[in-house]
């Protein structure tokens, strides 16, 4: 009754109950933020999968160039005036003007685009004949050979101007879309309101007699060199009766009188067979080495070094059979040698210096490969002034552009047969555009573009004979001092060098982040651990560059000095934490619960600290005994023999054995007798037979690296080799820091997921707290401790500023832990601001942004199916 007068008169009751009562549906306004949560992670999520996807569409836009060959952009064929056979032709690296010159020394001058005749002249040879004629590289310097047994020697060359844009004569006619011309030479527009003038010029210097009965010059060959102060012209040359003569004309300028004195130096060849007929004749730059050649296919290479000397190195054939040589020239740089063969063969050679050469000089010319053949005679070469690339022409009238590196046929363009000799062919000095000129005044002009002609999967990640090499090598080296460098783009040792940084840096990372895991999160109390995982997590927020600073700077040359401590320094770190934990469990039962927690903790550092000054004055010691007194000339394989570094590297793994065999055999028997001891007691029988374990697992790896030397293995040359102070050693050091706190934070956080009510169950069931973490713990926790890993191995892969700064970025097929290497990412770093946009180097290191790119795609994918496997196995549990 009082109650419900108190319910009538307050007015609660029922309605006061439905008042504080939750509503059973859910509100407008979380539905709403939930449902823009929702799509706000949807659409986030696909953006990042856009942004990937972009990533990599655009990475694959830069790098198809590289594989897409070349295109002939135009194609010209005119008739100008017919000449005698033509014994030259060049053109301006404007493609603005041709010259040919005949064999009678008369020069015409034309327009490349359209054939329109302009300047002309004829060059007074005092009515002799041109028997022979050769030139340098570039084509303008020639000399030419005559049928009195003199020599002249000349310049004709296009003469480029730059004229004000108002110097344009008023009567010139206009040529095409560029070029305007005067009769003479033809103008162009350029930017800056500026004129391009090209015309010809010539210039003819005395003839020298060389010859010495008179007999015709029947091949020469001719080189520019020396210094602007001291100019040196060599040439060789061969007479009517076959005999080869090397010159060499020296001009030297007296400083004071600007007076120039000229000394000649004339040598003959020797042991050349009476009466050949000499089809080819080269020499090089230097004039240290001449080839002389007939028709049969012999090569007589003579070594000019001693100019006053000359010896006759080497013979051989270039075709095997009856195929006569028809074409023998230089590639760029003079290292590589092309011979064209009568059915069709081009074949390249390189000087090398193997160790069983059998030559005079210890040089031998080296078949290093066979292009694509042609189907009829080879008639005609032609190198490129820029890279590898050179041009072939058949009897049929097949043009091949091909490139020697790559080994491609770059483009195959066709012309009318040839119907005599009289044809001259020549690769633009841009390497854009062929040119072939014949007798009957027709031309032939094809402009193209090849813009990567070195690069195709086989030299990206194959081997590749490089010029100048023993054999095929995987080479990185983008650009060199010198005009005739060949750049070389083999990715192999970058992916190599990418992952050995790897493997050393998680090889020191993943065991101190694993096990300090484990240690915090299963052993230590909890005020330990919340000091010890915010300091680690600090550790990640380090700059890279401040680290890799540190590795350069201070810790590489601390390592070079101290390296046998360092390497003393693996071993005595956790022979010291292994003794004082058996030592821990001799103490009695009181004063262990008395230095638990933080004084317990405090102690591993001290017994680490103990263990590095044992390392450091034991250093000394250990490398006297191990390494003969001095480890660097040991790895250099100077001293010694490898059975003390085996002994070192089997050590753990004879302990590993050693364990095993004594758990399989008395390790039960051995367990129940420690129960019935008394602690102490039985503390001192397990570190007794911990140390018995020791010595027999030494006796083991003496054993096994023993038989090893004795079969002749010897780990220098291959792990270990020359010491290098910016090594993968101090990279693994520096790299591992790095990585550390994230493969700990993630593997810890992991295992602290764990419920405890499996571990509750483990140690009621009688099991230690460390078989709990072992077999409990961390079989559960898996998933998250592999993803810990490879997160870890990605943060490794993709790392840049450590290894740019404490790798040594040598790019190297070396799994030696002592010499340096050079990543994919450091490659990157270094490279990238020098390379011009568009070129090979530009898209070879976007090429490697791919690689990368796929590499950490691929680990990501495995690692997450793995993960993925081990997260089911969890949930069975």
């Amino acid at each position: 009754m009082a109650s419900d007068a108190n319910d009538a008169s307050t007015g609660t009751g029922k309605t006061a109950i439905g008042k504080v009562r939750r509503r059973k549906a859910t509100s407008a306004s979380v539905l709403i933020t939930d449902k823009i949560a929702d799509w706000g992670i949807t659409i986030g999520g696909l953006m990042v999968i856009v942004a990937v996807f972009g990533i990599m569409v655009f990475l694959a836009q830069v790098v198809v160039p590289l594989f897409l060959g070349g295109d002939v952009r135009d194609t010209r064929t005119y008739q100008i005036t017919p000449a005698k056979p033509v014994a030259w032709i060049s053109t301006d690296e404007y493609q603005t003007i041709g010259i040919r010159i005949a064999d009678d020394g008369r020069i015409s001058s034309f327009h490349l685009d359209t054939g329109t005749p302009l300047d002309s002249a004829e060059l007074d040879f005092a009515g002799r004949q041109i028997t022979a004629m050769g030139s340098t590289a570039d084509g303008y310097n020639l000399a030419f050979g005559f049928e009195d047994g003199t020599v002249q020697f000349g310049v004709i060359q296009p003469k480029i101007e730059i004229l004000p844009g108002d110097a344009l004569p008023t009567a010139a006619n206009k040529l095409n879309d560029r070029d305007l011309t005067d009769g003479t030479a033809v103008y162009s527009r350029i930017p800056g309101n500026q004129l391009r003038r090209v015309s010809l010029e010539t210039k003819l210097d005395e003839p020298q007699a060389i010859s010495e009965a008179g007999r015709p010059i029947r091949a020469i060959d001719y080189r520019i060199g020396g210094t602007a102060e001291r100019p040196t012209r060599s040439f060789v040359t061969v007479d009517g009766d076959g005999v080869a003569r090397v010159s060499r004309t020296e001009t030297t300028v007296n400083l004071l009188t600007r007076q120039a004195r000229t000394r000649v130096l004339t040598s003959t060849l020797p042991d050349l067979p009476g009466g050949i007929r000499v089809t080819e004749l080269l020499m090089t730059s230097r004039a240290d080495q001449v080839y002389v050649a007939d028709e049969n296919g012999t090569i007589y290479r003579y070594d000019t070094r001693d100019f006053a000397a000359p010896v006759l190195a080497e013979t051989m054939k270039a075709f095997s059979g009856a195929e006569r040589l028809t074409v023998l020239g230089f590639l760029n740089g003079e290292q590589g040698l092309v011979a064209g063969g009568s059915e069709g063969s081009v074949r390249i050679f390189y000087r090398l210096q193997p160790d069983n050469a059998g030559t005079k000089d210890g040089y031998r010319l080296t078949l290093i490969r066979e292009l694509e053949p042609h189907t009829a005679p080879v008639v005609n070469f032609a190198a490129s002034q820029r890279n590898k690339s050179l041009v072939t022409m058949d009897l049929d009238g097949n043009v091949w552009l091909r490139h020697n590196t790559s080994e491609q046929t770059l483009l195959k363009l066709e012309r009318d047969a040839l119907t005599d000799e009289g044809t001259q062919m020549l690769l633009a000095p841009r390497n854009d555009a062929i040119l072939i000129a014949d007798r009957t005044g027709q031309v032939n002009y094809w402009t193209f573009q090849v813009p990567h002609p070195e690069v195709t999967s086989r030299t990206i990640f194959g081997k590749v004979w490089y010029e100048g090499y023993d054999g095929p090598s995987y080479t990185w080296q983008s650009s060199s001092g010198t005009d005739v460098f060949e750049p070389k783009f083999s990715l192999t040792p970058l992916i190599f060098g990418t992952l050995k940084a790897t493997v050393y840096s998680l090889l020191f990372a993943i065991p101190i982040a694993l096990l300090g895991a484990i240690y915090t999160s299963e052993f230590v109390h909890s005020r330990i651990r919340g000091t010890v995982k915010p300091v680690m997590e600090m550790m990640e927020s380090l700059p890279t560059v401040v680290l890799g600073f540190i590795a350069a700077l201070l810790l590489a040359p601390i390592v070079e000095t101290w390296i046998a401590a360092v390497l003393l320094a693996f071993g005595a770190l956790p022979m010291s934490l292994m003794l004082a934990a058996y030592l821990w469990q001799a103490l009695p039962s009181q004063m262990k619960l008395r230095l638990d927690g933080i004084p317990k903790f405090a102690m591993m550092f001290v017994v680490i600290g103990l263990g590095c000054y044992i390392a450091y004055a034991a250093g000394p010691l250990f490398e006297n005994v191990f390494f003969y007194g001095d480890l660097k000339a040991w790895t250099n394989g100077s001293i010694g023999t490898g059975l003390p570094f085996l002994f070192l590297v089997l050590l753990p793994l004879s302990f590993l054995g050693v364990s095993y065999v004594f758990g399989r055999t008395v390790g039960t028997t051995y367990r129940l007798a420690l129960r019935d001891m008394p602690q102490n007691r039985a503390s001192l029988v397990d570190l007794g037979r911990w140390l018995a374990m020791l010595v027999a697992a030494g006796v083991v790896s003496y054993i096994l690296a023993a038989s090893l030397t004795a079969i002749g293995y010897d780990p220098r040359g291959g792990v270990v080799d020359t010491y290098v102070q910016r090594n993968a050693l101090v990279v693994g050091f520096v790299m591992g820091f790095a990585v550390i706190p994230n493969i700990y934070t993630l593997a810890e956080d992991a295992l602290n997921a764990v419920p405890s009510s499996l571990r509750a169950a483990s140690l009621a069931a009688g099991a230690t707290p460390w078989q709990t973490a072992m077999w409990v713990v961390l079989p559960t926790a898996m998933s998250g401790v592999f993803a810990a890993v490879m997160i870890g191995m990605g943060r490794a892969v993709g790392e840049t500023m450590i290894v740019v700064m404490a790798a040594g970025n040598t790019p190297i097929l070396d799994w030696n832990v002592f010499n340096g290497l050079r990543t994919l990412s450091a490659n990157i770093a270094v490279e990238l601001p020098e390379a011009v946009q568009g070129s090979t180097l530009y898209r070879m290191l976007f090429l490697a942004a791919l690689t990368l790119f796929a590499m950490t795609f691929v680990i990501n994918t495995v690692a997450e199916v793995i993960r993925q496997r081990f997260r089911k196995r969890a949930f069975q549990l």
